[in-house]
C-alpha cells in the first residue's frame, strides 16, 4: 500500500539529480513533509480521542474492569479495516486532482488515525511515547539518505514492494497458525522492509518532481500522494517496532 506517487517514469537518474541547489526541490519535498507531520498530528489527536474519551472508546472498542483491550465493537471492527478499502479502491482511481488526492489523504488519515487508539490501550503511554521517537529519528535518517543518495534505489524498492506482499500474505496465516517466535521474526522484516520503502519512495519522490516539469497540478497531486506513502510507511515501521519496544499493559 506504498505505491501511490510511481506513476511518473525517471527521466533523471538519481546520480544526475542536483538535489542541493534545486529550490523548486526543496520547496516540494517542504510541501509533502509538512502534510505528513499534520497528518500524524491529527493521527495522535484521533488516537487519544478514542483511546481516552470513554463515550468515544466504548463505542469503538470492548475494554476489561482494568482498562485493557479485550476486542472490537461492530464499528471498531469497520473502522479497523476501513483504510484498506480506501487504499484498494483509489488504485482503480483515474485521472486524481488536487482535490480528489487531498481527499484520500485526509481520509486515509483520519480512518488509520481513529483506529490508533488501539495501541494505547493495548500498551503502556511511555512506551508508545519512546517507540514514535525512535521511529521518528528513524524515518528522518532514512528519508535523508533517500534525498541525498546517488545511489538508485529502484530495484531495492521493487524488492520491497514484493516483500509487503510477502508480508501481507504471512499476517493472514499467523491467523491461523501460530509457531513460536512467528510473530517477531514477522515484525523484524517489516521494520526491515518498511525502513527501505521509507529510502526508496523518497527518492521517487525527487525524481517524480523532475520528471513534472513545474506542473503544478501534477505537483499538487504528487504532494498529497507522496504525503500518503511516507505516512503509510511511517505508521508500520511504527507498528513493528512497537513489537520490541512496546510494553504491553
Amino acid at each position: 500500500m506504498s505505491d501511490f506517487n510511481r506513476g511518473y517514469a525517471r527521466t533523471v537518474p538519481a546520480d544526475r539529480a542536483d538535489m542541493s541547489v534545486d529550490a523548486g526541490l526543496r520547496s516540494f519535498m517542504l510541501g509533502v513533509y509538512n502534510k505528513l507531520a499534520l497528518g500524524l498530528v491529527l493521527s495522535a489527536a484521533l488516537a487519544w480521542l478514542t483511546s481516552a474519551y470513554e463515550p468515544v472508546m466504548r463505542m469503538l472498542y470492548v475494554t476489561t474492569a482494568d482498562g485493557r483491550l479485550a476486542g472490537f465493537t461492530a464499528l471498531g471492527t469497520v473502522i479497523r479495516f476501513a483504510p484498506l478499502v480506501v487504499l484498494i479502491g483509489a488504485m482503480f482511481m483515474r485521472n486524481p486532482t488536487a482535490r480528489s488526492s487531498g481527499f484520500l489523504y485526509w481520509a486515509v488519515v483520519s480512518l488509520i488515525g481513529a483506529g490508533l487508539g488501539v495501541w494505547l490501550l493495548a500498551y503502556t503511554g511511555s512506551s508508545v511515547a519512546l517507540t514514535f521517537l525512535i521511529t521518528a529519528t528513524a524515518f528522518g535518517a532514512l528519508s535523508l539518505f533517500g534525498y541525498t543518495t546517488k545511489k538508485d534505489l529502484t530495484g531495492f524498492g521493487s524488492f520491497l514492494i514484493m516483500g509487503v506482499w510477502g508480508l501481507v500474505l504471512a499476517s493472514l496465516v499467523g491467523i491461523f497458525w501460530h509457531p513460536p517466535g512467528f510473530n517477531m521474526i514477522l515484525s523484524a522484516l517489516g521494520v526491515f522492509i518498511f525502513a527501505g520503502l521509507v529510502a526508496y519512495d523518497t527518492q521517487n519522490l525527487k525524481m517524480s518532481y523532475y520528471q513534472m516539469g513545474g506542473d503544478t497540478g501534477s505537483m499538487a497531486v504528487a504532494t498529497n500522494y507522496g504525503a500518503l506513502s511516507l505516512y503509510i510507511n511511517f505508521i508500520n515501521l511504527f507498528q513493528f517496532l512497537l513489537q520490541f519496544f512496546g510494553q504491553r499493559r
